[in-house]
C-alpha cells in the first residue's frame, strides 16, 4: 500500500503499532511484556541514594527497582527527587533516569525548569505562529514558576479549542506531579502505551490511512519475522548481517557476487541509509561497529556524508565516532526501547 499507514493491533495481549511507508516498516511500538512500569517515558518519585564513584552520577531508589541519575550537583543522599525514565536498562544495570522531565500530548510539551514558549520550526506561516504563540501564552498564564511550553508541529493544522484543552490538561498534570514530592519510591505517571506513543508521535505528517483491524492486511508480522533474521538483503545482490552480542552490535556489509569498486560503494550506501532504520526497529543500542565493503578512502568521504545525513533525521540520541585505524567504522546509539526479539518473546 503506497502513502503513510499506521496500523493498530494486539499481540499477546498487548498493545501493539506499526508505522508503513509506502508498504515499508518505518516504526513498531509494543507494549512491554508483564507489569513492567519503568519504561521510558515512565515519571517516578525518587529517593537519591549513594553516588556512583567513576561514572559521575548516582542511584536513586525507584519503585520496584533502581535508577541511575548522571546529574549529582546539589543533590543529597535521602532526598527525594522526580524523574523519568530515559532509556532501557542494560541487563543487571540500572534503569537510566533524568530530571529533566517533559509531560508530551499530541500538541504540546509542558518543560518544567525549561521555561518559555516555543513554537516548532516545522511551523513556518507566520500568521499562524503568531496564532499559536498567543493562544500558548493565555494557557500558560500563572503556571508555576519554571514551567515551559512546546508547542509540537502536528499543532500547525489542528483546532484552537483542541490545543488549549491539550495544554490545559499537561499544564494542571505536570504542576500536580512536579510537587508531589512527600513519601517514598512512588510511579506518578505511567509511560504511555504502543497505541497512545502512535497517535502522539506518529500525527504529523499526518497519516494517509488508519488500519485497525489488525496487522494481517498489511502483512506486519510477516515484517517483524524479516527482522527477527540476522541477515538483511540490500539492493544489486549485496546484504548486511545485524548480530548484537554482550559487548556491541556487529554489522558486516557484503557486495555479494559483484565484488568490483562501484559495486562496493553502491551496496554501503544502500546500508548506510537503511542502518538507522534497522536499528530502530530491532531496538539496538550502545555501540555499532559496522565493516563496510572494502573501498578506497575516498569512497569513504561519500558514506560519511550518507551517514551523517541518515542519522541527523534519527530520533534517537546517535554519535558518529567514525572510521577505526582498522577501517572500521563506530558510533554510539542511545538505547531507547527494548531488543525487539526480547519484546516479541
Amino acid at each position: 500500500m503506497k502513502g503513510r499507514v499506521v496500523a493498530l493491533d494486539q499481540i499477546d495481549g498487548r498493545e501493539a503499532a506499526a508505522l508503513i511507508v509506502d508498504g515499508t516498516l518505518v516504526d513498531f511500538l509494543i507494549d512491554p511484556p508483564g507489569d513492567d512500569a519503568l519504561t521510558p517515558g515512565a515519571i517516578c518519585r525518587g529517593i537519591v541514594d549513594r553516588p556512583m564513584k567513576g561514572q559521575g552520577g548516582v542511584f536513586v531508589k525507584l519503585p520496584g527497582g533502581s535508577g541511575f541519575l548522571k546529574q549529582v550537583s546539589g543533590l543529597a543522599p535521602g532526598q527525594r527527587v522526580v524523574v523519568q525514565v530515559s532509556g532501557v536498562a542494560e541487563p543487571g544495570k540500572a534503569v537510566p533516569v533524568s530530571l529533566r522531565v517533559l509531560f508530551k500530548s499530541r500538541h504540546c510539551i509542558v518543560t518544567p525548569g525549561a521555561p518559555g514558549i516555543n513554537i516548532s520550526r516545522r511551523i513556518r506561516e507566520e500568521d499562524r505562529r503568531a496564532v499559536l504563540e498567543a493562544l500558548a501564552a493565555d494557557a500558560m498564564a500563572g503556571a508555576g514558576e519554571g514551567f515551559g511550553l512546546i508547542l509540537r508541529s502536528v499543532a500547525e493544522h489542528a483546532d484552537d479549542e483542541d490545543i488549549a484543552a491539550d495544554i490545559a490538561e499537561m499544564r494542571a498534570l505536570a504542576e500536580a506531579v512536579m510537587a508531589d514530592t512527600a513519601g517514598g519510591p512512588e510511579l506518578l505517571v505511567a509511560a504511555a502505551g504502543a497505541h497512545e506513543l502512535a497517535w502522539r508521535e506518529w500525527a504529523d505528517p499526518a497519516p494517509d490511512a488508519v488500519e485497525e483491524d489488525g496487522f494481517a492486511p498489511l502483512g506486519v508480522h510477516e515484517m517483524l519475522d524479516d527482522l527477527l533474521d540476522a541477515d538483511v538483503a540490500l539492493p544489486g545482490g549485496g546484504g548486511m548481517v545485524i548480530e548484537p552480542t554482550r559487548a556491541l552490535v556487529a554489522v558486516d556489509v557484503n557486495t555479494g557476487p559483484d565484488t568490483s569498486p562501484a559495486a562496493a560503494l553502491k551496496v554501503n550506501v544502500a546500508a548506510a541509509r537503511d542502518l538507522p532504520r534497522q536499528l530502530r526497529l530491532r531496538g539496538l543500542g550502545g555501540q555499532v561497529v559496522v565493516d563496510f565493503a572494502p573501498m578506497s578512502k575516498k569512497d569513504r568521504a561519500v558514506l560519511d556524508q550518507v551517514l551523517r545525513g541518515v542519522f541527523r533525521a534519527e530520533g534517537a540520541e546517535t554519535s558518529l565516532a567514525g572510521w577505526t585505524t582498522l577501517g572500521l567504522y563506530e558510533l554510539q546509539r542511545k538505547r531507547d526501547r527494548q531488543p525487539l526479539r526480547e519484546a516479541l518473546a
